[in-house]
C-alpha cells in the first residue's frame, strides 16, 4: 500500500531577507523555522532543506540496513546513522556522507560492509538523491 507524507512551507519575503516555516503536516510533530542564512551560513536555531534531507536519509538508511541485516539472519542490536549533506550556494547539494556505527552480534566486518553498501544503494531516499555523490563510512562495533 502506498503512503503519501505531506509537509508545507510558508515563506514571506525575498530569498535573502525573507524567512519561513516548514510544518510536518502528516505527523503533526512540529513546525520549524527556515531562512537563507540558516541554509547557507549558520543555523541560528533554524533548519534548512539540507538538514531535513539529512534527517530523511539517516532514518531511511538505518531502516534499510536493519531490515537487510534481519533478513540475513543477523538482526542488529543497534544502528546509529549520521547523514551529512553539503550545500554549496550556486551549485546545490554537492555531497552526502552516511556514517553508520552498528552493533550486530555474529556478523563479520566484511559482511557488515556488504550489508551497509546494499542499504546505501537500496534505501528509497538514496535512490531519490542519486544525483548527488553519496559516500559511506561504516563501522561495526564490538
Amino acid at each position: 500500500m502506498a503512503t503519501t507524507r505531506i509537509a508545507t512551507t510558508n515563506w514571506e519575503g525575498s530569498l535573502m531577507e525573507g524567512a519561513g516555516t516548514v510544518e510536518l503536516d502528516s505527523s503533526g510533530v512540529g513546525k520549524f523555522d527556515v531562512s537563507w542564512p540558516s541554509r547557507a551560513e549558520e543555523p541560528g536555531g533554524r533548519t534548512s532543506p539540507e538538514e531535513l534531507i539529512a534527517a530523511a536519509h539517516s532514518s531511511c538508511f538505518s531502516m534499510a540496513l536493519s531490515h537487510g541485516l534481519a533478513g540475513a539472519g543477523t538482526p542488529p542490536e543497534s544502528v546509529r546513522t549520521q547523514a551529512s549533506v553539503t550545500f554549496q550556494p550556486g551549485e546545490g547539494i554537492t555531497g552526502i556522507v552516511l556514517s553508520v556505527k552498528a552493533r550486530v552480534p555474529g556478523l563479520s566486518a566484511e559482511d557488515f560492509q556488504t550489508a551497509a553498501q546494499a542499504a546505501k544503494e537500496n534505501c528509497p531516499v538514496s535512490k531519490a538523491l542519486a544525483g548527488a555523490p553519496i559516500s559511506l563510512e561504516a563501522e561495526l562495533l564490538d
